[in-house]
C-alpha cells in the first residue's frame, strides 16, 4: 500500500507535514533533513523542488527556492540525494514541484525515479486538472504515485467532489487564495471555508496548509481536517538556524503560543 494511504489509515487526526526546499539552506542538507523531521515526529514530508516562478508561493519560500537554485539544485540532483533515503526513513515522501522541470525530466522518467527513491506523491500546483486526468494519471497510477490537488476557498463545491472523486491520498486545501506565507490567525472567512468543507463529507482525507504558524492556527487546522502543512515557519526558521534540528525545536515551541 502506498505510505500516504497508509498513513491515513492509521492515523486520522493531528497528522504533522513539513515542507522544506530541497537545497536550501545548504546543497547537500536534503537527506539529512528528512532524517531528522522523521526523528522529530513529523508524519509526512513534502519536499520542494525548487523552480525559477514558484507561482504559488509567498516571499519566504520564493526566496529558499532562489538560493536553492543558486546552490546548484536541480531535479537530478534531488533524485541522486534521496538514494537510500528508504533505508533510514519509513514515513511519506512528497514532492512538491512545478511543471517546466518535471516536463523536460519527461513525467514516465520523473515516475519512474520517484518509485526507486521512495517517493510517494507529488504536488504540481500548476498542473490543469483536465491534463492530470487525461495525461498524468494514468501513468502515475501504473506507478502508485499519488498526485495530490490543491482546493481553495474560491474553487467550487461541484469542482471540489469532482477532485474528490479522480484523487486519493488527500486533498490538500489552501486555507486562503493568496500565496504561501505565516499568518496569525483565520478569519471569519476561512473558518467558514473550513465549515463549508467539512460538511461535504469528501472520500479523502484533508490537510490544511498555508499561514499555519502558531497555536491557534494550527488548532483550527487540526479541528477541521486531518492535519496541517507547515512550510513557511520552518523554512524561516531553518534559513536562520542552518540546523533542522534547531529549527524544529523552535517551530515546535511557536506552535504552542
Amino acid at each position: 500500500m502506498n505510505r500516504i494511504n497508509q498513513l491515513f489509515q492509521t492515523k486520522s487526526e493531528k497528522i504533522m507535514s513539513i515542507y522544506f526546499c530541497a537545497g536550501h539552506p545548504t546543497l547537500e542538507a536534503t537527506a539529512e533533513t528528512i532524517k531528522t523531521l522523521e526523528k522529530k515526529g513529523v508524519n509526512m514530508i513534502e519536499v520542494g523542488v525548487p523552480f525559477s516562478d514558484p507561482m504559488a508561493d509567498g516571499p519566504v519560500i520564493q526566496d529558499a527556492a532562489t538560493k536553492a537554485l543558486r546552490n546548484g539544485m536541480t531535479l537530478k540532483k534531488l533524485f541522486s540525494q534521496l538514494e537510500g533515503i528508504r533505508n533510514e526513513v519509513t514515513i511519506p515522501l512528497i514532492l512538491m514541484g512545478y511543471l517546466n522541470p518535471i516536463m523536460q525530466y519527461g513525467f514516465e522518467s520523473f515516475c519512474k525515479k520517484c518509485v526507486e527513491t521512495g517517493i510517494d506523491g507529488v504536488i504540481i500546483p500548476d498542473l490543469p486538472f483536465k491534463d492530470y486526468l487525461e495525461e498524468y494519471k494514468p501513468i502515475a497510477d501504473k506507478y502508485d504515485i499519488r498526485i495530490i490537488m490543491l482546493i481553495t476557498p474560491e474553487t467550487s463545491d461541484e469542482r471540489i467532489r469532482f477532485i474528490d472523486e479522480h484523487t486519493d491520498g488527500f486533498i490538500y486545501m489552501v486555507s486562503s487564495a493568496a500565496t504561501t506565507g505565516a499568518q496569525k490567525e483565520f478569519d471569519d472567512a476561512k473558518q467558514a471555508y473550513f465549515s463549508r468543507i467539512n460538511s461535504m463529507n469528501l472520500r479523502n482525507p484533508r490537510m490544511i496548509g498555508f499561514g499555519i504558524s502558531n497555536k491557534q492556527t494550527l488548532e483550527a487546522a487540526q479541528k477541521n481536517a486531518a492535519g496541517s502543512i507547515i512550510g513557511s515557519k520552518f523554512v524561516s526558521l531553518f534559513e536562520e538556524t542552518g540546523d533542522a534540528n534547531k529549527a524544529m525545536d523552535l517551530l515546535l515551541d511557536a506552535l504552542k503560543k
